[in-house]
């Protein structure tokens, strides 16, 4: 089949949403699929790029996201007359929207006009944004963002969601109707345990004490103050190794420095998807502190490679541990709660821990959600 993906995150964005749409083209590449990308330009100019792999994408011009400037946006001005110009000459099977923003909504428009099928997955939530928005104006924003979500994905002849948490979300605050929730899926010849960190550690320039990660954006909503919080209370000398870029960096830096913990703390910026698993894998303890995930690629990677976590229990983050078992929940904000966490997690035998980890792993392995999209696909074109 033809298969068209619309997103306005693509890598190298740092998203959930990016990492997803990337590995779910090269999935179906192999798959013997012919896949398109549309997404925002990564660098301003419009421009067609086929990777290595396979997948052409083809990036529309761009502009700096003013309240996240890291990220980019495609100008709504002019985009719907290219998004429906490309979807006119790719002519696709089917349609898959990652989003209702500037350029999945565009799409889904072009394609409904054009009688092509849509999947439409969602990895929004509101929470998202929140922090980046006066406090007085927050629900406000949550209600109008749902409001628009709904007037772009009931067009949708299938709706996803990555997990039953996140599917409940929609089905909730705006779909009456069925979301099936499909894992975003996790690499695991990639990601796999390895025998110690210690080898992964000297590759990194890391010091060998024990160590706790973290991997993905550096913004607000990730609350990465908590724990760097927590590492200045631990009485061992423990480390934390955080890969990532976003807005966040020089004021987290700030506050390692501020509690007299800046040598303990390890900024690495962004780290190629060649050597991610050897970040994980110079780690003990892997640590997620987000309170908007609607499942986190970045701690099934983690539990992929066998590492024990401490996740906030919030929203779909308690899908991926199983208490005391693989690691703990923490009530978000309580820093006492997440010390005594990686406090207990660093001083346990993680052998048992490593196995319950890639386990649960394994149920979300990224051949099994590239299959059952290819299902959908199918049922959809035929």
């Amino acid at each position: 089949m033809r298969i068209l993906i619309a997103t306005d995150t693509y890598p190298p964005d740092v998203s959930g949403s990016s990492v997803f749409a990337r590995r779910l083209a090269r999935g179906l590449v192999e798959y013997g699929h012919e896949v398109h990308v549309v997404c925002s330009s990564d660098s301003g100019p419009r421009k067609l790029v086929v990777d290595p792999d396979g997948v052409r994408v083809h990036r529309l011009p761009s502009l700096p996201l003013l309240i996240h400037p890291p990220l980019r946006f495609t100008n709504p001005v002019g985009a719907s007359r290219r998004v429906h110009g490309l979807v006119a000459r790719i002519r696709p099977d089917v349609l898959h929207a990652q989003d209702h923003f500037t350029i999945g909504r565009a799409a889904i428009r072009a394609a409904v006009k054009s009688g092509i099928p849509v999947v439409a997955t969602n990895h929004f939530m509101p929470q998202n944004l929140t922090p980046y928005i006066p406090r007085p104006c927050r629900p406000l924003l949550a209600g109008a963002a749902w409001y628009d979500f709904q007037r772009v994905y009931r067009n949708a002849d299938r709706v996803t969601a990555p997990t039953p948490t996140a599917a409940a979300l929609v089905r909730r605050h705006c779909l009456s109707r069925a979301v099936e929730p499909i894992s975003c899926g996790v690499d695991t010849d990639a990601f796999h345990p390895r025998s110690g960190p210690e080898a992964s550690r000297r590759a990194l320039a890391l010091p060998d004490v024990p160590t706790i990660g973290y991997v993905g954006r550096l913004d607000a909503d990730k609350r990465l103050e908590e724990p760097i919080q927590a590492l200045a209370r631990l009485p061992v000398p423990v480390h934390f190794v955080v890969a990532g870029a976003g807005a966040c960096r020089p004021r987290l830096e700030k506050l390692a420095a501020d509690l007299g913990i800046a040598e303990r703390t390890h900024f690495l910026g962004f780290v190629p998807d060649a050597i991610l698993p050897e970040v994980y894998a110079a780690c003990d303890v892997f640590c997620m502190p987000g309170i908007a995930e609607l499942q986190s690629i970045a701690t099934l990677e983690a539990l992929a490679t066998g590492l024990p976590v401490v996740l906030a229990n919030a929203v779909a983050l308690p899908h991926l541990v199983e208490q005391g078992a693989n690691g703990f929940l923490y009530p978000p904000g309580d820093i006492t709660a997440l010390t005594q966490a990686l406090l207990t997690l660093l001083a346990a035998d993680r052998r048992t821990m490593c196995a319950v980890s890639r386990h649960i792993a394994e149920r979300h392995a990224a051949r099994r959600t590239v299959a059952r999209f290819d299902e959908i696909y199918r049922q959809l074109a035929r």
